[in-house]
Parts: C-alpha cells; sequence; structure tokens
C-alpha cells in the first residue's frame, strides 16, 4: 500500500466516526434508565459514534445501614465514578444533578443539564392504606425518607406522622414498603418513579406549599473533564436552556448557605415571562423553626448560542458555553442574593443547629 493509502486508513481509524465513548453510571436499575435515556439522545445526535456504558458501585450505594445525612461525605453517589473520569477509563458520567454537590472537585465539570422532568416529590402509601393522603394516615403512622429535607417540612406539616430514616435503591425502598409492616407510606422523587414507569404508585405528589424540592432535582447532569474539550462540545448540546439557568440559581443558593444534605433546605424556581423566580427555605431538624422567602430577576431564556472561551467558564460546577454567560450570571446572583437575605435574618442559627444536632446523633 502506498504512503497516502497508509495516511488514508490510519485517519479512517482515528476518524470520529470510530471513536467508542465510554458512559459512566451507577448500578441502580433507575441509574441505568437515566444512563440510557441520554445515551440514546447522544446516539440520535450522534449516529456514527458509538457508546459503551460502564456500570460501577458507590460508596453511598454500599453503606446501606446509615442515614445518608450521617455518613458525612459529600460526594456519595459521585466519587467512584469521578475517579474513574480522572483516570480515563470513562469519558463522562451520568448523574441526578441532586446528587452533585455545589463545588466539584478540581478537574471536573458538569457539561450538560438535560431538560428537567417533574422535580416534585411524591408519597407511594402501603398497599392497606392506598387512597389516603399524608393528611388522612392514622395517628402515629410511620412514613420512611432518606432525606432530612422531607422530613423537616412535612414534621411540620403533619405533626400527627412519624418520620423514619429508609435507605436502599427505588427497588429496595418499595420493597421494605410493601413487605415490612413498619412503612404506612414513604416519599420518594417523583421522576425516579416516572423513569422507573411505576406511575401507578404513586398516591400524592407534594406540591411546593406542602413541601419544597431538592437543589437540581428532577434533573440529569453530565459530568466531564473540565479540560476534555471535545467531551464538552459533543454533550453541550444537551443542555436545556430554562432547566440550566433553574438549576444554577439553585445551586448558587445553597452553596452560598452552605448546604449540604446534613441540613434541611429547599427550594423551588419557575420561569415565566422572562422572569426566574426562586424560592428557598431553611428548617430546623424537625421542623419547628423555619425561614423562607422568594425573590426575582429578569432573565431571558436564550437560544442556545456559541460563546468565545473564557478562563473560568464554571458557574456552580456547571460549563455551559452555548447559553449567553449574562443568563448564567443573572441566576447565579439571585441565587446568591437569596441565600445572603435568608442569612442576613438568621438562617446561619438554623442551619448551625441542625448540623450539631445531627452529627450528635
Amino acid at each position: 500500500m502506498s504512503g497516502n493509502g497508509n495516511a488514508a486508513a490510519k485517519a479512517e481509524e482515528n476518524s470520529p466516526k470510530m471513536r467508542v465513548i465510554r458512559v459512566g453510571t451507577r448500578k441502580s436499575q433507575l441509574a441505568r434508565i437515566q444512563t440510557d435515556s441520554v445515551v440514546a439522545t447522544l446516539k440520535a445526535l450522534y449516529p456514527g459514534l458509538q457508546f459503551e456504558i460502564i456500570a460501577m458501585s458507590t460508596t453511598g450505594d454500599k453503606i446501606l445501614d446509615t442515614a445518608l445525612s450521617k455518613i458525612g461525605e459529600k460526594s456519595l453517589f459521585t466519587k467512584e465514578l469521578e475517579h474513574a473520569l480522572e483516570k480515563n477509563e470513562v469519558d463522562l458520567v451520568v448523574h441526578s444533578l441532586k446528587d452533585l454537590p455545589t463545588v466539584l472537585p478540581p478537574g471536573f465539570t458538569i457539561g450538560a443539564i438535560c431538560k428537567r422532568e417533574t422535580p416534585y416529590d411524591a408519597v407511594v402509601f402501603h398497599p392497606k392504606f392506598v387512597g389516603k393522603t399524608l393528611e388522612t394516615l392514622p395517628e402515629k403512622s410511620v412514613v420512611g425518607t432518606s432525606s432530612l429535607r422531607r422530613a423537616a417540612q412535612l414534621q411540620r406539616k403533619f405533626p400527627h406522622l412519624e418520620f423514619k430514616s429508609i435507605r436502599g435503591n427505588l427497588n429496595t425502598r418499595l420493597r421494605k414498603l410493601d413487605e415490612l409492616q413498619e412503612f404506612s407510606a414513604i416519599i420518594l422523587a417523583a421522576a425516579g418513579l416516572q423513569r422507573m414507569g411505576w406511575q401507578n404508585r404513586v398516591g400524592q405528589i407534594l406540591h411546593p406549599e406542602e413541601c419544597m424540592y431538592a437543589v437540581g432535582q428532577g434533573a440529569l447532569a453530565v459530568e466531564v473533564r473540565a479540560k476534555d474539550q471535545d467531551i464538552l462540545d459533543l454533550v453541550c448540546v444537551l443542555h436545556d436552556p430554562e432547566t440550566l439557568l433553574r438549576c444554577i440559581a439553585e445551586r448558587a443558593f445553597l452553596r452560598h448557605l452552605e448546604g449540604g444534605c446534613s441540613v434541611p433546605v429547599a427550594v423551588h424556581t419557575a420561569m415565566k415571562d422572562g422572569q426566574l423566580y426562586l424560592t428557598g427555605g431553611v428548617w430546623s431538624l424537625d421542623g419547628s423553626d423555619s425561614m423562607q422567602e422568594t425573590m426575582q430577576a429578569t432573565i431571558h431564556v436564550p437560544a442556545q448560542h456559541e460563546d468565545g472561551p473564557e478562563d473560568d467558564p464554571q458557574l456552580v460546577g456547571i460549563t455551559a458555553r452555548n447559553i449567553p454567560r449574562e443568563a448564567q450570571l443573572a441566576a447565579e446572583n439571585l441565587g446568591i442574593s437569596l441565600a445572603t437575605l435568608l442569612l442576613n435574618k438568621g438562617a446561619k442559627n438554623i442551619l448551625d443547629i441542625a448540623r450539631q444536632l445531627n452529627d450528635a446523633h
């Protein structure tokens, strides 16, 4: 074969068409379903690429006898996946955005936030209580949740109920609900139940006046190496502008409060007529003390466009060069402003006490 022929063969070998993109995910059924949906979108956009899914267990999947808030590790469901990214064993990782801390380890960034599904929480009832609501459950009924945020808000709203930690993936939690006589109901993210095709188990959807949701809940995030421009370019088309801006505001609020899963912090966002509304709240562990406020900012949901390169394009761990920077900064400032307002009104005291009590128990 001539030199030119060799070069052509080599070029074909190295062309993007031959490239295999390795996608990291947790092993749970829900994580696989979420990853499969992102990969299906990427395959449709890039039919010439191949995708290989690599599943692994994380610390959070292995430690099932301890409440999440007690483990004291911010990257419970992400550390092993990030380790694989760092070692170049995978090219991108699909997460539930709410599992990703607001400050990522150096060298990583969120390269895409996909269109959000419902961010609300859902109540699944034990078969003998189907048709009930939290309000109509018998006195002292036990409700399972692994979240301090849910327990604090719902204890305040439904003082006749008792709340107890329940761990495990969705399948495990539903099995515990159905087979043990311990729980009358459990609280789960509605989006997860939808993705699993288990909408028929949803007995009640909790709206923000009953229970505000976790930062980033209902949205999927694609984490990549911050300097891997090829992969960043590949995944940035997945950004949903409205979801992105709402989640930047939510994450900036949480980061400025220095909240995490060891304190009850919740949000609600809405985009309407060029205004981004952010409601944020903090609660004591038992829900008896709370504080919440709403602020808004003018932000136009942009059509995607290409920005020039920037020194530090990340905001709250997210890189979105194809969404106007001005809109992203306005969303971040809204989150910071709301957190500052709550801190000035005494939220730090509520959070500090919640943290101390959680550490002590």
